[in-house]
């Protein structure tokens, strides 16, 4: 099994925040495989589905994001995950532009308290990350600006298809065809 993790914060004041993309990433992809995320364990909302004949499950954890390695740990642990080969973590990522992902298999937290969280509670940097870019935002924590809007929309088709990428061909496919500048708005 695939452990698919989105970071975020629960709470409808925060649902359309850049700091909860890995959340709406979450979303998109239960969306497209008509599943809903709503089961709760681990502290976390879930969901199970199959993404490239893969059986996974879909996880926003439920302790705000800086605690959010409490509930990776315990999915870890629950489904016997191997963070190295079978998890895929993702998070919204202020060194990076809006409308940027970039696929890393490991690496350290960037000073991201979410990241810096998983990491401590896995006690590895050893996992497969997907970085979504939020840059010039600063108020990571007030909703999307309307004009903002159709590139987060493209960002969170162009994660989810990641994912199928990552689960179909692998990391090196996915990393080759995903990172990369963003095109420009018109």
């Amino acid at each position: 099994m695939k452990l698919i993790v989105g970071l975020g914060n629960p709470g409808i004041e925060y649902q359309f925040t850049p700091h909860n993309l890995g959340f709406l990433a979450i979303d998109r992809i239960a969306n497209q495989h008509g599943v809903e995320v709503r089961n709760r364990q681990c502290h976390a909302l879930t969901a199970r589905t199959a993404i490239a004949e893969q059986r996974v499950l879909l996880a926003k954890p439920e302790t705000y994001m800086n605690l959010s390695g409490m509930s990776v740990h315990e999915l870890v642990a629950k489904y016997e995950i191997d963070p190295r080969t079978d998890l895929i973590l993702m998070y919204d990522e202020l060194d990076l532009p809006l409308g940027t992902i970039r696929i890393r298999q490991r690496g350290r937290s960037a000073g991201h308290n979410g990241m810096q969280s998983v990491i401590g509670a896995l006690g590895t940097q050893e996992f497969l990350r997907i970085r979504l870019g939020i840059a010039p935002i600063t108020k990571i924590l007030s909703p999307f600006r309307k004009r903002d809007l159709k590139t987060v929309d493209g960002v969170l088709d162009a994660t989810a298809e990641a994912v199928n990428v990552i689960l179909t061909a692998g990391p090196g496919a996915a990393m080759n065809r995903f990172n990369r500048a963003p095109e420009p708005q018109p």
